[in-house]
């Protein structure tokens, strides 16, 4: 008799319309295969707040990943990660200063300048 398989919880992550065009710009340039390729989104611990954000595109996703979807974009969120991430937009923002991806992330106690990392 073989085990139930597990139930994935469900995870709410957002990307807006400018940050999936950005992905989808990678994911292109990379030559990322279609059909199944995707923004892995993860936290992990470091940061001068205690946590930081990692993005990466990835050909497909790991066995027991959850794959949201978002603007057309499959992201990736690995289970440790994603109880700091559920509720999380990603936007791109341009300014004369820089570009890059910005996380708002309701989960967050704290954070620092730099936008890329956060505390719980």
């Amino acid at each position: 008799m073989g085990s139930a398989p597990q139930q994935e919880a469900t995870i709410h992550v957002t990307l807006t319309a400018g940050a999936a065009e950005q992905v989808r710009k990678v994911l292109e340039a990379e030559g990322a295969p279609a059909a199944t390729a995707g923004l892995r989104v993860a936290v992990m611990p470091g940061g001068c707040s205690g946590f930081k954000y990692s993005l990466n595109i990835e050909d497909a996703p790991a066995g027991d990943d959850v794959v949201v979807e978002s603007e057309g974009v499959r992201l990736f969120v690995d289970g440790f990660s994603g109880q700091y991430l559920n509720g999380v937009t990603i936007d791109y923002l341009v300014t004369m200063q820089s570009s890059g991806f910005t996380f708002d992330n309701p989960n967050a106690s704290g954070g620092c300048g730099c936008g890329s990392s956060f505390a719980v």
